[in-house]
C-alpha cells in the first residue's frame, strides 16, 4: 500500500493552483494573491495631526511655565479634509483636529487638555518638543514598498493596508468549488429520526465545514442512495465542480461501486488505499486537471483524510503558499499501545498544551475510527509511524496542529 508521505506527495504532484482574476477589494478576504503587491502611494501622503489640540512652533513654548504661562494668538480652526491657506507666524496657532494637515510654519502639536483656551487665543503651561504628535507623510507606507508577498492569504489587516496603497482590485487565485457527495441507503438527513438501521449524515456537514474552514466552497450534494445509476448520474453532475470529495462506497463491499463507476467515467485511478490508520482505503483520481478523492465513510476516518490530504491540495489549488499545519514534538502523557507488528501509521487524537517550554500531549479518548467524540476535544493529531506499537507514557511522539495555521 501507499505510505502516506507517498500519497500526500502523489497528490501535490498533480494538483496546480487555479489561473488567477482581478477580483475587488471587498471579495478578496481569505484568498491568495498571485503576485507580490507592493505599494502605490505614500502613506499618509501628507504630514498631519495626530491629535485634536494646536498646531504651533515649538520655539515658542521654549520659556512656558505654569507660573508664565506662553499666550498664542489663535488665527482659527483646521478641520480634517481642509487646509490652511497661509503660513503660522511666531506667537501664533492654528487649532486642528486629527488628521488635519500641518500647517506651514508650524512643527509641534499641542494637545487641547494641555491647554486654557478662549475665543481667539491659547495659553500653554508647558514646553513640548519639537515633531510630537505629528504623523509624517509616508510614516506608514512608501511607494514601492512590499505589502503582500505571492501566495500570502489575504487578512483584514492586509486589505486596510492596500486600501490604503490605492488598491481597488487585486490578482487573486479564485475561491475553489468542491463537490462533496455522501453515499449510504443507511444515512439519513440530521432532521430526520433515524429508523432501524438508518444513522445520522454527519460526514456531509463535517467535510463541508472542513472544505470552507480552508477558505473553498463546499457544493453538498444530497445523499446518493447504494445505487449504480443514481451515483454515475449524480457523480456526472458533481464533475462540474473543481474538485470532486465523495464519502463512502470506496471500499470492497458488494455495494462499493464508486471506483468502477469513476473508472468508466475516465477517471485515472492514481492510487487506492495509503498504509494508515484510521482511513485505509483512501483512494484518488485524476479527471484531465481534476481531482477526485474517494474517502472512506467512517465519520473519523472522513475528516481526518479531508485534514491530512484534501486540505494541502485544495490551498495549492488556490494559490497559497503554504499548505502545511505545524509540527512539533511532545510527550504523550498517557501513553498508548496498538498491534503489534502493524505496518501502518497511526494517527491518534490527541489534546496538546503548552508546559513548561514544551507540548504535552494525551489521548481524547477511545480512538475507533467511527467514534466522532475522538474530535470533539482534539487540537492535534499524534503520528505513530509504522511498526512502532507502543509509546510509553510521557513517551515522544510527533504532532500536526490541526487548529494552527499552516505554516510550511
Amino acid at each position: 500500500m501507499t505510505t502516506p508521505a507517498e500519497a500526500l506527495k502523489q497528490i501535490l504532484d498533480r494538483v496546480a493552483p487555479l489561473p488567477p482574476g482581478r477580483q475587488p477589494l471587498r471579495d478578496v478576504l481569505g484568498l491568495a494573491v498571485a503576485e507580490d503587491l507592493r505599494s502605490r502611494a505614500q502613506v499618509p501622503s501628507f504630514t498631519n495631526s495626530a491629535m485634536d489640540g494646536y498646531a504651533v512652533r515649538a520655539e515658542d513654548l521654549t520659556s512656558a511655565s505654569r507660573e508664565h504661562p506662553t499666550h498664542l494668538r489663535v488665527l482659527g480652526d483646521l478641520a480634517a479634509g481642509d487646509v490652511h491657506p497661509g503660513a503660522v507666524g511666531p506667537g501664533e496657532a492654528l487649532r486642528i483636529m486629527t488628521g488635519a494637515p500641518l500647517p506651514d510654519g508650524t512643527d509641534t502639536i499641542v494637545p487641547v487638555e494641555d491647554t486654557t483656551r478662549g475665543e481667539d487665543w491659547v495659553e500653554i503651561r508647558k514646553p513640548f518638543p519639537r515633531g510630537i504628535h505629528i504623523r509624517l507623510a509616508g510614516e506608514d507606507l512608501e511607494i514601492d514598498q512590499l505589502l503582500v508577498k505571492a501566495g500570502q492569504g489575504l487578512r483584514p489587516g492586509d486589505i486596510g493596508a492596500l486600501a490604503a496603497a490605492g488598491f481597488a482590485d487585486l490578482p487573486v487565485h479564485p475561491r475553489i468549488r468542491v463537490a462533496v457527495l455522501t453515499t449510504g441507503d443507511e444515512l439519513v438527513d440530521v432532521s430526520e429520526e433515524p429508523g432501524p438501521g438508518r444513522i445520522r449524515d454527519a460526514n456531509l456537514h463535517a467535510v463541508c465545514a472542513q472544505v470552507a474552514a480552508c477558505g473553498a466552497m463546499p457544493v453538498p450534494y444530497p445523499r446518493v442512495a447504494d445505487d449504480r445509476a443514481t451515483l454515475r448520474r449524480v457523480l456526472q453532475e458533481a464533475l462540474e465542480a473543481d474538485v470532486v470529495l465523495t464519502t463512502g462506497g470506496i471500499s470492497v463491499g458488494d455495494y462499493d461501486f464508486m471506483k468502477d463507476i469513476l473508472e468508466k467515467l475516465g477517471a485515472v485511478r492514481i492510487f487506492w488505499k495509503v498504509a494508515q490508520k484510521p482511513g485505509g482505503p483512501l483512494g484518488f483520481w485524476m479527471l484531465g486537471t481534476k481531482p477526485i478523492f474517494g474517502i472512506p465513510g467512517n465519520p473519523v476516518a472522513a475528516m481526518l483524510m479531508v485534514e491530512e490530504y484534501v486540505r494541502p491540495a485544495l490551498r495549492k489549488m488556490m494559490g497559497f503558499r503554504k499548505l502545511h499545519r505545524p509540527l512539533a514534538e511532545a510527550s504523550l502523557e498517557d501513553g498508548w499501545t496498538g498491534k503489534a507488528g502493524d505496518p501502518r501509521t497511526t494517527f491518534l487524537r490527541v489534546v496538546a498544551r503548552r508546559e513548561g517550554g514544551g507540548l504535552q500531549a494525551r489521548l481524547t479518548g477511545p480512538q475507533g475510527s467511527a467514534l466522532l467524540s475522538s474530535m470533539l476535544l482534539a487540537n492535534a493529531l499524534a503520528l505513530i509511524p509504522e511498526g512502532v506499537d507502543r509509546v510509553a507514557p510521557g513517551g515522544p511522539v510527533q504532532l500536526h496542529l490541526t487548529e494552527e495555521a499552516e505554516d510550511h
